[in-house]
Parts: C-alpha cells; structure tokens; sequence
C-alpha cells in the first residue's frame, strides 16, 4: 500500500525524484485498536478496504491481532542491526517517516507484513475462528507424493484463500494510485505471499498393523512463521536496487551490473541511511543506548553498532538458574543465583 503522496516524478531510464511531504496512515493501525476495530475509524482506508472491513469484520479482527507477530519477527530479525524494525506508537503508520524512504528496510517491511497477513488468516480459518472459511476444501480424496499414495484427511491449511483475501485487501492501496512507489509496494508484497505458501510442508498420519504405514492420511500445513522470517531475511541481504521501466509498468535493474529481479526477490529504489544517528527527517532512531557486543566484529558488536562513536559499561546482576538436580521421579530442583555481568550500550551522539 501506498504511503507516500502521488507528487512522484521519476525519470523512465534510472533516476527517481521523489516529492513527498508527510507519512500517510495505513491499515497497520489496526494493530493498535485490538478487538474493537472500527473500519470508520482506521485512517488512511482506500473505499475497498473499508468496504472489506465492513464486511468482514472477525477477519479485521484477526488480521490486526496478528500484527504483534509479524512486528515481532522482524524485530528479531534485525535484533542485530543498527536499525531494528521499532515501531513509534504514535503514528499510525507504526513506522513514521522511514516509509518515506524507498529502501530495502521497508521492502522488509511490506514484505513481512503481506506474509504476516496470509500466515494469520489461515491459522484463523484452520482454527475455526472465521465463518467465512475452514480448512482447505480441495484436499479431498487421493494423492501420490515421493513415498506412495495417500488419502487427504486432517485440516489443510487453506493458503490459498489467505493469500486472495490478503491481496484484495492489501495491495487495494496501491491498485488505486499506480504511481512507482505503487510497484515497488506490489511487488515486496507479492513476494512475502509467496514466502508463506513456499514453505508448505505434507504432514502424515499412519495407519495399519503395527504402525506398518500401509496407509496414510495426510494435510498440507504451514511451518513455522520463523521460516518465513529467515526466508525474507535472506531475501533483504540480497534486495535488488531498481528503477521503472521506460514503460512505467515494471522494473529494470538501477545499475548495468544488478542482476534483474525476479517475483521472489524484494525491490527498493533508494539507498538506505547508515541509521546511527537519530534524525526525524529519514525516521532513524539512532542506536544511542542500544546494548551491543563487545568482543563480536559482526552488526551487533560495539564498534559497528555504535558507528565509533564508543560505548558505556555498566555493572548488572541477573538471576540465573544453577546447581540444578534432577529428583526421581520426575522433576529438576535449581537454585537461583546472582551474577554479576558487564553490559555495554552506545554512547549517543554529541
């Protein structure tokens, strides 16, 4: 979904201007109202949206309590980084004014949110909890895989609805303004569907004399959302720089030695800030009093961290579990102990 103005000019070869002014609100803001969501209420709705919200309700629902659990994994993900996907509560946006920027941190971003969307709306329909679906109604009857034939049976997780209901609903933003950020957001959110369906797994359940396997009822499920995470991680570390095609309808690689994207791939426009410093303007937060690691030489060590700006030491007591016995039968008894550990923040800028 478009977060940015339409005042967008660019031009057909490589360069891109981009004329925004403030950070648009978006159904992100959901996450914030709990159950009660109000579709009048939720800034920033294009009329589709807040027609599906209307109609739909107990999905809305779903969808923003599930937004804590897209939010965090990519918190985890960039655990790490100098930027780690924080949220400002204030805006409706949840990320304030990063989004103005057309860079790989919000390719993540909408990636991770689109794939956040069709991982809970099929839970959701697996679980129940939607009238307007179940579990996957196609897996019926019979099937071969590598290891034989086998009956459909359990509950397939229905995938593919979450995926249509979570494009109609998502992308109807960009649909409606098909400007060049509007491609960029497509795209990122297309490829964070993806995600989810690739790592669809065939559970089985055996059956026969003695557990012999001689028949098989199995379902198509989900794996873990972590998965995903990782999926889309990896896909961040290798996000192609684009431009808009002479057409206005596609991408072309910004530089003659990019590589061209493909639908997996995530897709940025602008180069990222260095986030060290915090600055209103890109909606860097800084890593002032971010704890990092004194002896690693990776992103979360003191020196990359806190881009040389140094770091403080402070003294802490933690309690840990120790001296643990295991009791027959059938319990482990710990003590609880004091220790006393160094912990290293940045300094923040002078």
């Amino acid at each position: 979904m478009n977060l940015l103005p339409s005042g967008i000019c660019f031009y057909l070869s490589v360069a891109i201007c981009w004329m925004t002014a403030e950070v648009d609100a978006s159904w992100w803001y959901m996450g914030t109202l709990g159950s009660q969501v109000m579709c009048d209420n939720i800034p920033g709705l294009v009329n589709k949206q807040r027609q599906l919200c209307r109609q739909h309700p107990k999905v809305m629902q779903a969808i923003g309590a599930g937004m804590k659990d897209w939010i965090s994994e990519c918190q985890h993900q960039f655990r790490n980084h100098r930027w780690n996907c924080n949220t400002t509560v204030r805006e409706h946006s949840l990320f304030g004014r990063l989004l103005l920027r057309s860079s790989r941190e919000v390719a993540f971003v909408y990636a991770i949110s689109s794939a956040g969307v069709v991982y809970t709306l099929a839970r959701a329909c697996s679980q129940g909890d939607l009238d307007s679906c179940s579990c996957d109604p196609t897996k019926k009857g019979s099937s071969r895989d590598s290891k034989g034939s086998f009956d459909w049976g359990g509950c397939s997780d229905h995938v593919e609805h979450a995926m249509r209901f979570s494009q109609t609903f998502v992308d109807a933003k960009e649909r409606k303004e098909r400007d060049a950020r509007a491609l960029m957001n497509l795209h990122n959110n297309r490829a964070g569907r993806k995600a989810v369906k690739r790592f669809m797994t065939l559970e089985c359940k055996c059956h026969g004399v003695s557990g012999s396997c001689s028949i098989r009822t199995c379902w198509l499920a989900m794996a873990d959302f972590r998965r995903t995470g990782d999926h889309l991680r990896k896909r961040y570390n290798g996000a192609v720089q684009v431009a808009v095609n002479q057409y206005g309808t596609g991408f072309t690689a910004a530089h003659t030695h990019f590589k061209h994207p493909s639908k997996n791939d995530l897709v940025y426009f602008e180069d990222s800030p260095d986030y060290c410093i915090r600055d209103h303007e890109s909606g860097s937060m800084g890593t002032g009093g971010r704890i990092c690691n004194r002896t690693s030489r990776g992103m979360d060590g003191c020196e990359v961290m806190c881009c040389g700006r140094g770091y403080d030491t402070s003294r802490v007591s933690r309690t840990t579990k120790c001296e643990c016995k295991f009791h027959w039968c059938c319990a482990v008894h710990c003590r609880d102990c004091q220790q006393q550990v160094d912990v290293h923040t940045c300094k923040g800028q002078t």
